[in-house]
């Protein structure tokens, strides 16, 4: 059985928010979205506590405060370091990935060029991650 995540997306192209939306549409999916648009308003979401997520998706270049340096904020805090939080990233750099695996992600995947494949991509993550026991906040 799977469950209806809670997900906070944090990405600042506004082509990608769209798409990682139509993707969840075109596959039947009910989770729950929360948009940012960069690292600092992603925290200020989170430090309300109002809506803790099940998981994080967020892309490494960011303005104001890009992915490396949220997630090195996020994994000091007590209650949010807990939160699953994966990258999805154009970025194929091998220091960015040992760089967030040292921080403490839970997985990293690369946005393909072909939409199809991303469909591919996100409808398996989102699979893993709805069957999988997550901590409840």
């Amino acid at each position: 059985m799977t469950n209806s995540l809670n997900i906070l997306l944090i990405e600042d192209d506004a082509i990608e928010v769209m798409k990682f939306n139509r993707v969840l549409k075109t596959l039947g999916l009910n989770h729950r979205i929360i948009e940012a648009n960069n690292g600092e308003d992603a925290l200020s979401i989170l430090k309300v506590k109002e809506i803790i997520p099940d998981i994080i998706i967020l892309d490494l270049n960011m303005p104001k405060l890009n992915g490396i340096e949220f997630l090195t904020i996020l994994k000091k805090d007590e209650v949010l370091k807990y939160i699953p939080s994966i990258i999805l990233t154009t970025s194929n750099n091998y220091t960015d990935v040992l760089e967030c695996y040292k921080i403490g992600i839970a997985g990293y995947v690369l946005k393909p060029l072909k939409y199809e494949d991303y469909v591919d991509r996100i409808q398996k993550l989102l699979n893993y991650w709805s069957t999988n026991e997550l901590i409840s906040q």
